[in-house]
């Protein structure tokens, strides 16, 4: 007999693990777990470095009660977790240097909840993984460290995370939510939990690998897409035509879909064909089509720097010792996340050509552009120099508005590669 009313824990309290740990406060007693101690005391004392849920909204569900019957108790001990009976694990899901799936995090996740799984529980993962990860990987840990058997003892479901960072009108709620669970009463049971805070709605699948094969299609449809963008960009530029004019005359058409060149980078777009080339892969398929995407988007970040200096020489600028200025480093726009920016690679192409860069940045998350990347954001001391280039890397809305002519020399050039800046002042675009 599955639990009326669930004691639900929240295993990963990053983008996706803490908007939905918020919602689901708002009507059960949830327990927000994440082993980073720091991150714990910050949410406890109502801060989100995030900033994907607004100080008020956390604040209002904060719990320092423990037994209360609604609301979020943070913690990083996971003995207090114990008394849960529903675990959904929204740890991330990186590929390492080679781009192979790492699933050391989501191993470490499964096997932390294992040491508390009782009968009766049911584990969710929302982490995006390739077909069969939930049912061949992390259940066979879960068994092995609870010492229960898999749909006798406890059971599984996977409901995969469509959050859109930085994105205030597409939260959690506003999102339908596909749902799926490891026997027909358990994807019910799982479908109407969800059911009970998604306004959007859900969308119960046939099975998990079914939701797992959906989720892991829906970014590299979206990678395929944007790589074809990006190499007619590269078309039009050698042809001479400008990339978004061509894009808005074909707009007019109905069924014409609205992609935009630009870097693909961030925690899911960039990230997620990987998992399914090497599920493909396994199987002894070779998938053409999705890894030409990533290579497309990939090399971008050079592209986009060689465009760059290319026309600093036109301009007749010394290249060596050269000042440019990146404005913008995280991986999207209005949004502190850099993990994965492809804004590095423009840096580390600039870089090559012994090019001094300056990034500003006014959204990125300072500690952790230092700490992965080694960049400084020097947002204050950037706006004193004069620059022989100006790259606008991501379109934070503080950009929109920016005036850039003090920052210019006689022969500065400006190079926009989302198409933000007024055509005035912008020597070329994407």
């Amino acid at each position: 007999m599955l639990n009326p009313r669930p004691l639900i824990a929240i295993v990963g309290l990053g983008y996706v693990g803490l908007p939905l740990a918020v919602e689901f406060a708002k009507k059960y007693q949830v327990f927000g777990f994440d082993i980073n101690i720091n991150r714990v005391s910050e949410l406890k004392m109502g801060i989100d470095h995030t900033l994907e849920i607004c100080e008020d909204e956390l604040n209002s569900v904060i719990k320092k009660d423990i037994n209360s019957d609604s609301g979020l108790y943070f913690t990083s001990d996971v003995g207090k977790i114990k008394q849960c009976t529903i675990y959904i694990v929204t740890v991330p899901t990186p590929v390492d240097r080679n781009n192979r799936p790492d699933l050391t995090p989501l191993m470490k996740a499964s096997a932390t909840v294992g040491l508390v799984l009782k009968k009766g529980d049911i584990v969710i993962y929302e982490s995006t993984v390739y077909p069969g990860v939930t049912e061949d990987e992390c259940v066979p840990v879960l068994a092995k460290k609870s010492n229960l058997k898999f749909n006798v003892d406890f059971f599984a479901g996977y409901s995969p995370e469509r959050i859109n960072p930085g994105d205030k009108t597409h939260t959690v709620a506003n999102i339908l939510k596909i749902t799926s669970g490891s026997t027909p009463e358990v994807a019910e049971y799982i479908d109407q939990l969800y059911k009970s805070i998604i306004t959007a709605g859900t969308y119960k699948a046939s099975s998990i690998k079914v939701a797992e094969s959906a989720k892991i299609i829906e970014n590299a449809q979206r990678d395929i897409n944007i790589a074809f963008v990006n190499e007619l960009a590269m078309i039009f530029n050698r042809l001479g035509i400008n990339t978004n004019e061509v894009l808005d005359a074909a707009g007019t058409k109905w069924n014409f879909l609205n992609f935009k060149p630009g870097l693909v980078g961030g925690h899911c777009i960039g990230v997620d064909p990987y998992y399914l080339a090497q599920k493909a892969q396994e199987v002894g398929y070779y998938p053409e089509i999705i890894l030409a995407g990533r290579r497309v988007n990939d090399g971008m970040g050079a592209y986009v720097a060689d465009q760059l200096i290319k026309q600093m020489v036109q301009k007749k600028t010394q290249i060596t010792g050269a000042k440019v200025l990146v404005l913008g480093f995280t991986f999207k726009e209005n949004c502190p996340d850099v993990r994965n920016t492809k804004v590095i690679d423009i840096i580390n192409r600039l870089r090559e050509y012994n090019v001094h860069v300056t990034v500003h940045d006014p959204w990125a998350n300072v500690i952790h552009a230092k700490h992965e990347y080694g960049i400084i954001c020097e947002n204050g001391e950037s706006k004193t120099r004069k620059y022989d280039g100006i790259l606008l890397a991501v379109a934070h809305q503080e950009f929109k508005d920016i005036q850039l002519a003090e920052l210019c020399k006689k022969n500065t050039v400006v190079y926009d590669i989302k198409s933000v800046l007024p055509n005035g002042i912008v020597s070329s675009r994407l």
